[in-house]
């Protein structure tokens, strides 16, 4: 059973940082692409990072580049979005997400909620 498991999240206030982790069971992590996403309140949700399995290939939507770090550590199994420069504009339930090989984001987990002031 695959599961996805975030952390990390917590009130912080503008200019700060937060580290997220997303701990990975039931598949072969490694071979996957991993993704970070998040919703804020009355909009659609939007794409933050994504890593591939080997952390060679990495992406960052445009907003957040040279604020947030995607990273994994495959040995633990798991995915970190290391943010700083933290703004208002940033609150929101980050999610990670796996993309097993298809091309689609299989699996989801249950958010964790960033809260900027």
């Amino acid at each position: 059973q695959v599961q996805l498991v975030e952390s990390g999240g917590g009130s912080v206030q503008a200019g700060g940082s937060l580290r997220l982790s997303c701990a990975a069971s039931g598949y072969t992590y490694s071979s996957d692409c991993m993704g970070w996403f998040r919703q804020a309140p009355g909009k659609e949700r939007e794409g933050v990072a994504t890593i591939a399995g080997g952390g060679r290939l990495i992406l960052y939507a445009d907003s957040m580049k040279g604020r947030f770090t995607i990273s994994r550590d495959n040995a633990r199994n798991t995915v970190y979005l290391q943010m700083s420069s933290l703004k208002s504009e940033d609150t929101a339930l980050y999610y990670c997400a796996t993309d097993l090989g298809g091309g689609s984001w299989d699996y989801w987990g249950q958010g964790t909620q960033v809260t900027v002031s």
